[in-house]
């Protein structure tokens, strides 16, 4: 059902990246931003509103908020206090989502908390010059989750991101028990694979046969290792999922910043682009600018490839469509 595998860590630029794979294939994916907010890291803030009928509270530091549950004993609005994250800001449209956190234990000290290599216990090293997560579909996986279209075999599913929890729609053009099956599986591997997380909704064709539904709760069971909770396929083809959450899923990390993630993304072509001699990194000006607003990142690149690196701005360029050139191919 779930076979094992090791976890590789890359140290990008700007980023860690983790895949684990299994018969050539990335069955699990996550990416950690260098700048990000970690679950784990002890941050000393200040209490700014008790909320007592929810058993919460809200702190802040400078740089961001949290919500605080349980609220914290003894502590009063305005009193300093030291505070656990359990879950990063989640991005929305409007006004995103606080932090999540918990007091800190007595003698916590402030940290950022643990790395992505640290939590996978497998050490960070880097990109390799054969491209090995490349070469098992590194960036389809980046379109996955900026575009949140996943294909499968006889269907696709459309992955959308609302406040309330992650839906996925299954399409396809085969029976309806049969692709409630088939898309079920394939949703739940994109769980896994994407690192959804929190409530996630997957919308199937609606069957009555109950034994197609009862197998597509089967296939996803056998695809989404524990823990996590799940109801039954309703009459509607509906079925929800929650798993715990303590970070940003694929979808919300290129949803949140689509210009750091498709910025990140073009460092790492840069990195791995053949031939000798200055590189030219032609991309929309947004990207540009977010490129030229990280001197370390450039200079992390030139240290990298051996070469100096020119920016070069596209208007005509969409987002995603950077590229480069090797002075010497």
């Amino acid at each position: 059902m779930f076979r094992l595998a090791e976890w590789r860590v890359e140290r990008g630029i700007g980023e860690t990246r983790a895949i684990r794979v299994v018969d050539g294939r990335i069955i699990e994916a996550r990416i950690e931003p260098e700048d990000g907010l970690r679950a784990g890291a002890v941050i000393a803030a200040r209490l700014v509103k008790r909320i007592p009928a929810r058993n919460q509270a809200i702190a802040t530091w400078d740089g961001g908020e949290a919500l605080v549950t349980p609220l914290p004993a003894g502590v009063t609005e305005g009193a300093a206090c030291r505070i656990e994250i359990t879950r990063p800001p989640l991005p929305e449209p409007g006004k995103p989502k606080r932090a999540r956190a918990r007091p800190a234990a007595p003698d916590a000290v402030p940290g950022p908390g643990p790395t992505l290599a640290e939590l996978l216990n497998a050490p960070a090293t880097l990109p390799t010059r054969a491209d090995d997560f490349e070469a098992l579909g590194w960036s389809e996986l980046l379109e996955e989750a900026a575009s949140g279209r996943v294909r499968f075999a006889g269907g696709e599913l459309t992955i959308s991101l609302t406040p309330a929890m992650t839906l996925i729609d299954v399409d396809g053009e085969a029976a309806p028990a049969e692709l409630a099956i088939t898309g079920a599986r394939a949703a739940a591997e994109a769980i896994v694979r994407l690192d959804l997380a929190g409530s996630i909704g997957i919308d199937l064709p609606t069957t009555p046969d109950r034994s197609a539904r009862l197998a597509a709760a089967a296939a996803i069971d056998a695809a989404i290792p524990q823990p996590f909770e799940r109801t039954a396929v309703n009459g509607f083809g509906f079925i929800q999922i929650v798993r715990r959450r303590s970070r940003l899923s694929l979808p919300e990390l290129a949803a949140s910043d689509p210009v750091g993630w498709h910025a990140r993304a073009a460092l790492r072509i840069a990195e791995h682009t053949p031939g000798a001699g200055q590189r030219t990194l032609t991309a929309h000006p947004d990207l540009v600018a977010r490129l030229a607003a990280h001197p370390d990142w450039l200079a992390a690149l030139e240290r990298r490839i051996g070469a100096a690196v020119i920016l070069q701005g596209d208007a005509r360029r969409a987002i995603s469509a950077a590229h480069v050139q090797a002075r010497h191919p």
